[in-house]
């Protein structure tokens, strides 16, 4: 029988209970759930998607060392258009441990979901299971470059969404951009 991973405690975690109901009821952009993808060998890629649009973005990750994950965050924050990350939702992985530093370096709030809890993510879950899709369990996600993950995203953010009228996250995000302007 498979043993559950005993649960490591964040320091200075702030609980997903603490988000401000705007996030939790997507009624205002900018609030992005996040989650690595797992492969062969400890291999792994970083996924975010913002909340109200759906829209994808995935990174490579040479490791999912704690410093490694937040550099590579903090470069996403720094190509979206300003204030379009708010806040990001993460679970209880300790490749986020450093997420004070992350909050610093970007001005974006991150919570933490309860232990074990996957669907306060439901989003990001739901798109993990998309990107299963095109990079199957077991795939060596090391040998996957920049280029292939872009290539996925644009795919899945011109996918129409039921959840979204059908139309797609890449629509809505603009629609999102556009009325900020």
């Amino acid at each position: 029988a498979a043993r559950a991973r005993p649960h490591r405690p964040i320091v200075h975690a702030v609980s997903i209970h603490d988000r401000r109901a705007e996030v939790t009821d997507r009624a205002v952009p900018g609030h992005w759930e996040g989650d690595l993808v797992t492969g062969a060998a400890g291999s792994n890629i970083v996924t975010l998607v913002e909340r109200q649009s759906r829209f994808v973005l995935l990174r490579c990750l040479p490791n999912k060392e704690s410093a490694t994950v937040v550099d590579v965050l903090a470069r996403c924050v720094r190509r979206l258009p300003e204030g379009l990350m708010k806040s990001l939702t993460w679970d209880r992985g300790t490749e986020l441990a450093a997420h004070r530093a992350f909050t610093v370096a970007t001005d974006v709030q991150v919570y933490f979901c309860d232990p074990y809890s996957p669907w306060q993510r439901g989003s990001n879950e739901n798109t993990n299971g998309l990107l299963r899709q095109y990079l199957p369990r077991g795939t060596d996600l090391s040998t996957v470059t920049q280029r292939q993950l872009d290539a996925i995203a644009l795919q899945l953010n011109t996918r129409p969404r039921l959840t979204l009228g059908f139309q797609t996250p890449a629509d809505k995000l603009a629609e999102i951009v556009a009325s900020t302007d």
